[in-house]
């Protein structure tokens, strides 16, 4: 009996995991089995404490952010933005091998810097670029991997709504993070174009170049203006929440209500703007948002429990324990936290293992602004890493049916491969993700 006691905090993880895989509910899972062992452990006075937990995190400004960080992206997802900007960047890069591809890398990112949603970015690329991409002739698994890699972009590349989350649960600056992440996102962006490059030289058929004819139907000057009429927009909306954020204009969450404004400005100027849209778009953020909260409130009462029972402790000795020094113990929580994306959503992954495992990283003398980025770009992998691969299932759900489950699996694993490699270079160059702060601070 003492045994099981001791080992209390462990036995009530795996029954959430176990719990989860299983299909039940994530929120209520959490929450509910929170407070069953809470109610075993401390007895009816464990209730006395739960509302000032869930009121503190309720109440916390920073994660304001979140609803007008959604509102934003579900607003500029309807406006149409992404249409023109990824038939204009066609048009640029589609006279090399490979070129389509590239640019809708390069319009995957910058609609990650716009809207910082994979769901909704990989939606609106798959139903853009994936038909697109298969009347060029292109490869179903190089078409399929492109799109769903370049949706996952705005997991790391801000405003990112992971790092808002990593923010407050690490309790470092969101802003810093936000600075942090540039130069990481820069990377993958570059490692995927550098890819899609080398295949199209080595297998050319599976990437060929944009028909002439179409390239020659515009001249010069109309290519020059249906660029920058494309690009002005996202870059603008870019700059008024970013620049803000890092001139010290405005918090994070201030940044995020001029996001919301500046994509509803957007939508208007594409004269998209109407009531169908403003509903669709008010459905969508109070769904994704209440669905935020309630995983955080549960998993604000689940970290009560597991502090209270002694969890802290427990998993601090068993990790230190182990006779690998800071290196090897890191490679252990960014591979416990790579395994847990097969299986669980980043929210989950958030909200379960970051803040049991980033406070004994912390412990020893780990940068927590360089540890939030790994896990970020850790935790964008867990979007495209199967069974439960969230941005697999959004393409699937807009692919043209003679794209299989299996082209989409084949085509992810070059670029899974390419986010683990982008993350050994974070890993071994830390000054890809602390250089930027420290000259801007």
């Amino acid at each position: 009996m003492e045994f099981i006691t001791e080992f209390l905090p462990l036995i009530m993880f795996a029954v959430v995991f176990a719990l989860l895989l299983l299909g039940f509910p994530v929120a209520f899972t959490i929450g509910g089995v929170a407070m069953a062992f809470g109610l075993y452990g401390f007895g009816p006075g464990f209730f006395n404490l739960l509302p000032l937990r869930i009121w503190g995190t309720m109440e916390n400004f920073s994660l304001m952010a979140v609803p007008l960080f959604i509102y934003m992206g579900v607003m500029l997802e309807k406006s149409g933005l992404a249409e023109e900007l990824l038939e204009a960047m066609a048009l640029v890069f589609g006279r090399i091998k490979g070129g389509l591809a590239v640019s809708v890398i390069f319009v995957g990112a910058l609609m990650g810097a716009s809207t910082g949603i994979v769901g909704a970015t990989v939606v609106t690329m798959g139903l853009l670029s994936v038909p697109t991409m298969l009347r060029n002739n292109y490869n179903k698994c190089l078409t399929t991997g492109t799109v769903a890699a370049s949706g996952t972009l705005g997991q790391i590349i801000p405003p990112s709504i992971v790092l808002v989350l990593l923010g407050e649960i690490m309790n470092v600056s969101v802003g810093e993070l936000f600075l942090a992440a540039i130069i990481p996102g820069f990377i993958l962006v570059g490692l995927y174009m550098l890819y899609i490059l080398i295949i199209a030289q080595i297998k050319p058929e599976w990437a060929p170049p944009i028909d002439q004819k179409i390239l020659d139907a515009l001249s010069r000057r109309q290519l020059l203006e249906k660029v920058f009429k494309a690009l002005i927009p996202p870059l603008a909306l870019m700059i008024a929440v970013l620049g803000s954020i890092f001139a010290g204009i405005a918090s994070p969450t201030e940044a995020a209500s001029v996001g919301a404004v500046g994509a509803t400005i957007l939508t208007v100027m594409h004269k998209r703007f109407n009531y169908q849209i403003v509903k669709e778009v008010m459905n969508t953020t109070t769904k994704l948002t209440c669905m935020v909260f309630i995983i955080l409130v549960g998993a604000s009462t689940l970290g009560l429990v597991f502090r209270g029972l002694g969890g802290d402790g427990l998993l601090r000795g068993l990790i230190l324990s182990l006779p690998f020094g800071k290196w090897g113990i890191l490679f252990i929580v960014m591979s416990i936290i790579f395994v847990a994306g097969f299986f669980l959503d980043f929210i989950e992954i958030t909200f379960i293992h970051v803040p049991v495992l980033a406070p004994i990283m912390i412990h020893l003398g780990v940068d927590p602004i360089w540890l939030g980025i790994l896990i970020a770009v850790n935790l964008q992998t867990s979007f495209l890493t199967p069974p439960f691969g969230f941005s697999l299932f959004y393409l699937k759900g807009v692919t043209p049916p003679e794209v299989s489950t299996m082209d989409i699996y084949k085509g992810i694993i070059p670029f899974v491969i390419i986010q683990i490699i982008g993350l050994l270079i974070i890993c071994l160059f830390p000054e890809t993700v602390t250089w930027l702060p420290r000259v801007l601070s």
